[in-house]
């Protein structure tokens, strides 16, 4: 196990474990010391000491009894683990400082923090218990009111149970799910110095160590054109910029001015397809990226570490309803540096609805089929896998017990690459990102790239001159250092400037430069989804390894109506991947010693998600605030995915099988008949997220943002014209998965690159006209 000291310093801000230094998180959160009181008292019920639950209840107790014999049976040979496991508490010191500080300081959703923050404050009174736990907070004794954290445990229990369900205070769901999300992710995550978690032996777990791991080597292949703003100060910026072929930069009145020929926002499928066509084309290219730099030999495979600094937001990214839960990359590489390795082509009924119903002629091209052979080329796509792991194995013996057909998942990585910790960097460096193919190319190609820097706003101005009709002219962007060593602001000037922050944050920093096109930040797409889970005891010899091991994506099965046209693909089911913290944030709590059961079970549970190609469409218009709807027909074709991966999963030989929904919705499986199976499956439904009425409820997840800045025929049908081109802005160009015309329905990685390449190809093609205009 690698060191703290041998790790990149960014990867490493894990919180200690059984003290260490909280001079740093203690009441760096600001929460009061009666509200840390109470959240205490909400962890402690979330994640109880089982064998110290004070009940009376004769049911309650056998209840502890039995699970603590199961959890024992599940690991004999494991007994002090487990022991020390079902002994641990979510009290326990430091946890809930930390978890304080990831809900007040990282949380993107401004209504569920003051939601938390409130229920809080009540909690810590007589009166705000009162309100909020009803009968259940009573005592014989004076003042005959307990305040939430005073309450016997079971009781505390019983509230957070009543909260689930709640169906007329839909917020007291909201504030339930963050505590309960980030509760569980930190409790799972949280690793010592040499990158433990106490829990992980009692739950199977284990991160793969460096000895078991192939050579590197040691040159970090972006570094040559890459001034991390991290490692700069105001005395070095300016030093390191000329270091890099930037000799122009200067400082100009307290300000950083920077000029090139074509300045790209953004790093990700998108930012680095561009980059890596516009630097070959000789154009003078800078890349502008937020994130940070990581090489594979900076990658830890530390669950929450990883996810605090290559994520948006880490793990309290939602939209503002609480219904869809997001992750989206925020490092050198964006999405491509964290995805699942699955490299589909644009289906085929997509480019034809694009071409035909939007018009939008590029997606019915030669030029776009050339462009996806050109992608997968250079990212080193297989078509098969030699092994696959424990999930895999589940999805493709299941369909081949069920006649259905299953389908290899082409990946960007060998056919051999079998590896479950590529959602935090694929140590191995065998899965090919931008990070490690097209932005090499940029860079070896004179581009440089900024890193830990922020584009705030384009620089536009009146089109005076413009031959294109567009009322404005972007002349570049204005950025800052998101560390606190370069604090004057920077200006970088270019002839093009292209947007290639993703969907979630392009249409932001569009409208903070003042773009008033409708189509800017709507029409935003998800691929909303549902997971199915099934229990497969280490008996069950059939399947090998467990759920975090080998290839996360090798297989994928469609979900076709009775027509099964490539046009009637209702759903796809694939596998995620899923760590410790991830899987006890995500599964549904309906009991501390359920939640404990089930992560006893953790290595051999496996988990489908069903992804739609969503019709409905939200809403993203400022940094960080997602508003989101299904449509009726997504959620009847979810219901449809969910119910074939359930059926899946018995087909596969589950001794249990489940949902997500609050309910905790599962089904033992020994001995049941067909009829017994289907009217189980007819209680499955999406069900709609928190703050809905309905006592039953469910939150999805989006690995997938697309379609909020769309390419249209005319600013009336779109952001962007078919060149990519800004409708306001002449010069100011987008090239993400945001210009896409609507969902896809698959994995879209191959789609945003081989769209990209098409558009900075033509920017190419422009530029290149454009000097030639000039010599002459």
């Amino acid at each position: 196990m690698r060191s703290k000291k041998e790790c990149h310093p960014l990867l490493l801000r894990e919180r200690s474990i059984g003290g260490g230094d909280l001079s740093k998180i203690k009441g760096s959160h600001g929460l009061t010391a009666m509200e840390m009181e109470a959240l205490k008292g909400v962890c402690e019920a979330f994640l109880p000491s089982l064998p110290n639950i004070p009940t009376n209840n004769k049911e309650e107790k056998q209840l502890i009894s039995i699970s603590m014999a199961m959890a024992m049976a599940l690991a004999s040979d494991n007994n002090k683990a487990v022991n020390q496991f079902l002994a641990s508490s979510g009290a326990q010191p430091p946890i809930p400082d930390e978890i304080g500080e990831l809900l007040m300081k990282r949380s993107s959703v401004i209504e569920g923090r003051l939601i938390v923050r409130a229920l809080l404050m009540m909690l810590g009174t007589k009166m705000g218990t009162l309100l909020l736990c009803g009968s259940l907070c009573f005592t014989p004794k004076w003042p005959f009111i307990n305040t939430f954290p005073a309450m016997p445990l079971d009781k505390r229990e019983k509230v957070l149970q009543k909260w689930l369900k709640h169906s007329f205070f839909t917020p007291l769901r909201l504030a339930f799910l963050y505590l309960k999300v980030v509760t569980f992710h930190t409790f799972f995550a949280r690793v010592d110095e040499n990158g433990e978690n106490p829990t992980w032996e009692a739950i199977g777990y284990q991160v793969e160590r460096d000895e078991n791991l192939p050579q590197l080597p040691k040159e970090r292949p972006l570094d040559r054109g890459t001034v991390q703003t991290i490692y700069e100060d105001d005395t070095t910026f300016l030093r390191s910029l000329s270091q890099k072929g930037l000799n122009d930069a200067v400082l100009h009145q307290n300000l950083y001015k920077i000029r090139c020929d074509v300045l790209i926002v953004g790093s990700g499928c998108g930012g680095g397809v561009a980059a890596a066509v516009l630097a070959s084309s000789g154009q003078r290219v800078i890349v502008l990226e937020k994130g940070n730099y990581f090489a594979p030999s900076d990658f830890s495979s530390l669950e929450g570490p990883s996810c605090d600094q290559m994520y948006e937001y880490g793990v309290t990214y939602a939209t503002s309803e609480g219904t869809v839960g997001i992750m989206a990359g925020a490092a050198v590489g964006g999405g491509s540096a964290v995805n699942w390795s699955a490299s589909i082509r644009t289906p085929k009924c997509v480019l034809r609805e694009w071409s035909e119903q939007n018009k939008l002629a590029l997606f019915g091209s030669e030029e776009y089929v050339s462009a996806m052979d050109r992608v997968w080329e250079r990212l080193g796509v297989t078509e098969k896998c030699k092994e696959e792991g424990f999930q895999n194995q589940v999805l493709r013996r299941g369909c081949e017990n069920l006649g259905l057909e299953v389908e290899f998942v082409p990946r960007n990585s060998s056919e051999d690459h079998y590896c479950g910790s590529c959602a935090y960097g694929c140590r191995r460096g065998d899965k090919k990102g931008t990070d490690s193919t097209w932005l090499v190319d940029a860079v070896e190609n004179g581009a440089v790239l900024l890193t830990g820097c922020k584009a705030e706003r384009f620089i536009l101005e009146d089109n005076k001159n413009g031959i294109t009709g567009r009322k404005k002219k972007c002349l570049g962007v204005m950025a800052r250092s998101v560390s606190n060593g370069v604090k004057k602001r920077i200006q970088i000037e270019a002839k093009v400037t292209i947007s290639a922050c993703g969907a979630l944050s392009t249409p932001p920093l569009m409208i903070s430069s003042g773009l008033k096109n409708k189509h800017i930040g709507r029409n935003l797409h998800l691929h909303p989804v549902l997971m199915a889970w099934g229990y497969f005891p280490e008996s069950n010899t059939d399947f090998r390894g467990k759920i975090y091991e080998g290839g996360i994506i090798t297989s994928v099965h469609k979900v076709v109506s009775e027509e099964g046209s490539e046009n009637n693909v209702k759903a796809i089911i694939e596998t995620p991947a899923l760590g410790p913290a991830a899987f006890a944030a995500l599964f549904p709590w309906t009991s501390g010693v359920e939640i404990k059961n089930t992560m006893i079970k953790y290595s051999r549970t496996a988990h489908f998600i069903t992804i739609i190609r969503d019709r409905g469409a939200g809403v993203v218009k400022r940094e960080g605030r997602v508003s989101y709807a299904l449509d009726d027909s997504d959620r009847a074709n979810m219901t449809a995915g969910l119910r074939q991966a359930l059926r899946i999963l018995v087909a596969a030989g589950a001794v249990e099988v489940g949902t997500h929904r609050s309910d905790g919705q599962r089904l033992k499986c020994e001995g049941i008949s067909k009829s017994e199976l289907e009217e189980f499956l007819d209680s499955v439904y999406a069900a709609k997220g928190p703050m809905s009425m309905e006592e039953k409820w469910t939150n999805y997840g989006s690995a997938h943002q697309l379609g909020s800045c769309r390419m249209g025929i005319n600013e009336k049908e779109g952001a962007v014209d078919e060149n990519g081109e800004s409708w306001e802005a002449e010069g100011l160009f987008v090239c993400d998965a945001s210009v896409l015309p609507s969902a896809i329905g698959v994995n879209p990685m191959i789609t945003i690159q081989s769209t990209a390449y098409c558009l900075s190809k033509k920017i190419a093609e422009s530029l290149t006209r454009r000097k030639t205009d000039d010599r002459s």
